[in-house]
């Protein structure tokens, strides 16, 4: 596969004519990281940003007590640490490669040079963002308003949205998800095993089946206690 068709799989760039995608690709390059391994670390210099071809990247925070925060999972054709592009700085979290991940990283300066010339690739990034700014606000929305309950069921409200289907995996390892989630992996498990108990969802190691959907909705939404 051949640097433009791999562009055209990133959402940011969908839509751009073939002759800006060539453009974007002179100033993309790729790199492999392999499971676990660190992509850049909250204060190093913001150089650029990232899209995902393939795997799964993590932004994370660390508390002083070392204890790691979840911010946000990407995916393939998902772009991440965009802001750099406009603002400069310092990266604000951490990254590091969830398995083992093929990015494209699109250097600031070269990228703004780009952006002075594409309108339509700038629309395009403000676009992201906004949608970026959306997710943010409900991430914040379920951690400091909703109990753990709660955000588990629309946390798979919304796997069962993207998915399309009644049964699906979880997308992160269950000691990911518990930090992404705002809990601990061992309340994680009660609260799952509670849902299969409740007939809200029958569960069979990673994977899900929603067996009431109205349930989990009233659930997520506060309508309904998780006694």
């Amino acid at each position: 596969m051949n640097k433009p068709s791999k562009l055209s799989l990133i959402q940011l760039f969908q839509g751009l004519p073939a002759d800006q995608l060539a453009a974007v690709e002179q100033v993309a390059g790729a790199k492999t990281y392999e499971r676990g391994q660190e992509i850049f670390s909250q204060g190093d210099p913001a150089g650029g940003f990232f899209a995902v071809v393939s795997g799964r990247v993590k932004i994370y925070k660390s508390s002083a007590a070392g204890k790691e925060f979840i911010l946000h999972v990407f995916g393939p054709g998902e772009a991440f640490a965009e802001v750099p592009v406009f603002s400069g700085g310092d990266y604000p979290a951490s990254a590091s490669a969830l398995e083992t991940s093929e990015l494209l990283f699109f250097p600031r300066a070269s990228l703004r040079a780009l952006i002075a010339r594409l309108p339509d690739l700038a629309m395009n990034m403000l676009g992201l963002l906004s949608g970026r700014l959306r997710d943010f606000n409900r991430t914040i929305e379920n951690l400091s308003l909703k109990e753990v309950p709660a955000r588990l069921a629309a946390h798979l409200l919304l796997l069962h949205e993207s998915t399309g289907a009644d049964a699906f995996k979880l997308d992160l390892p269950k000691g990911h998800l518990a930090s992404y989630l705002g809990t601990t992996p061992e309340t994680l498990s009660r609260i799952l095993k509670k849902m299969d108990d409740l007939k809200l969802i029958a569960m069979a190691g990673h994977r899900i089946t929603i067996l009431d959907g109205q349930g989990l909705e009233a659930l997520a939404t506060g309508l309904e206690k998780f006694a």
